[in-house]
C-alpha cells in the first residue's frame, strides 16, 4: 500500500474524524481541516467558504496527493433554516476547492449524498442521475440540491480542466462520534432522546438502510488505492438490512433500555422519501465495500458511546 499525503476537510466532524483515524491507521500522512480551533495533532483551522483560508492551508501544509472534501452543512431542515450557511459552505466552499484542484492537480474525493436521488421510486443506482429525466430525480430540499450542484461542478471541472474526482453518495451513516443536534439523522436523534427520557416521533411507512461508520470509512479509505476518476459510488449498508424506521426505533429502545411510551407514531412525514432502495453493487465491485456491523450491533455501540459522551453512567 502506497503512503499518500491527504487532506480531509470536515476532518473534525463525525465521519471526518473516523475517516482521519482510518487513513492514519493505514500509514497515510493526514491533515485534518475544519471550522473551529482545535488542539488535535496535524489539524489546521480552515473555513472552506473563504478561498484564502483554503489557499493558505495548501501553501503551509501541502502538497497533497488526495483531498477528501467532506466539509458541509448537513441535513434537510438545517438547510432550510440556515440556507445561507448551507449554500456558502456546500457550494461556494466546493467551488473554492475545485479552483485549488485545477491549480494544484490533486485527486479529490467529493462527498455528495444519496439525497440527490430525490423521490425516485426505483432502485437508486449511480447512473439514474445521468439516464433519467429531471422529473424522476427531483431534489426536494436545498441540502439535496446543493449536493447535486457540487457533483455537477466536479464533472464540469473534469471536462474543462482535466481534474480527477470520485464522487461518493453516503447513505444514513451513523455510529460513535455523532453528537446530537435536532438536525441529525434519525438514529442519533432517537438514541439521544431515549437516553434522556424525552419523547420523539416515528413516522411510519418509511424504509431505510443505515450504515455503521466503522464500515463506511474503510470503504472511503479504499478509494485511494482504487481511484477511478469520474466515477460515483453509493456507499451504505447491506441491502438485506433495509427496514422500516419503526423497526429501527425498536432497536434503539432495546439498546437504551426504554419502552415505546416515549414514542408517538404518526403517518408518513411530508416532503420525505418513503422508501429508499439503493444499489451498492458498484462500490462492492470497485471499492471492496463489505459492511459487517448489523443495525442491532451498531445501534448498541452508538448508545454506549452516547452514554459515555453525555456522562449518563
Amino acid at each position: 500500500m502506497e503512503t499518500n499525503r491527504i487532506l480531509v476537510t470536515g476532518g473534525a466532524g463525525f465521519i471526518g474524524t473516523n475517516l482521519v483515524n482510518e487513513l492514519r491507521s493505514r500509514g497515510h500522512e493526514v491533515i485534518a481541516a475544519d471550522l473551529l480551533n482545535n488542539d488535535r495533532e496535524d489539524y489546521v483551522r480552515t473555513d472552506v467558504r473563504f478561498y484564502r483560508q483554503l489557499e493558505r492551508t495548501f501553501e503551509e501544509e501541502g502538497p497533497f496527493d488526495y483531498v477528501y472534501h467532506l466539509a458541509a452543512e448537513y441535513g434537510r431542515w438545517n438547510g432550510e433554516d440556515y440556507y445561507e450557511n448551507l449554500w456558502q459552505t456546500n457550494v461556494i466552499g466546493t467551488k473554492n476547492m475545485i479552483r485549488l484542484q485545477e491549480k494544484n492537480k490533486f485527486r479529490m474525493i467529493f462527498f455528495s449524498s444519496a439525497e440527490v436521488y430525490g423521490d425516485y421510486d426505483g432502485i437508486m443506482s449511480e447512473d439514474v442521475m445521468e439516464n433519467n429525466p429531471i422529473r424522476d430525480t427531483y431534489q426536494m430540499n436545498d441540502y439535496a440540491i446543493s449536493k447535486w450542484d457540487g457533483e455537477l461542478m466536479c464533472m464540469n471541472s473534469a471536462t474543462m480542466h482535466d481534474t480527477e474526482t470520485v464522487r461518493v453518495r453516503p447513505v444514513n451513516c451513523y455510529g460513535p462520534g455523532e453528537a446530537y443536534t435536532p438536525y441529525r439523522g434519525f438514529i442519533p436523534k432517537f438514541t439521544y432522546l431515549a437516553l434522556h427520557d424525552k419523547p420523539y416521533t416515528v413516522y411510519e411507512g418509511h424504509k431505510r438502510i443505515i450504515d455503521y461508520v466503522g464500515d463506511t470509512v474503510k470503504t472511503f479509505a479504499n478509494i485511494v488505492d482504487n481511484f477511478k476518476a469520474g466515477e460515483a459510488y453509493n456507499i451504505g449498508g447491506n441491502t438485506d438490512w433495509e427496514m422500516d424506521i419503526r423497526d429501527y426505533s425498536d432497536l434503539v429502545l432495546k439498546a437504551t433500555g426504554r419502552d415505546d411510551s416515549l414514542v408517538t407514531y404518526k403517518e408518513a412525514e411530508p416532503f420525505t422519501t418513503k422508501v429508499k432502495t439503493i444499489d451498492f453493487s458498484k462500490s462492492i465491485r470497485d471499492l471492496k465495500h463489505d459492511p459487517k456491523v448489523k443495525p442491532e450491533e451498531g445501534i448498541k455501540k452508538t448508545a454506549e458511546w452516547m452514554k459515555w459522551y453525555y456522562r449518563l453512567e
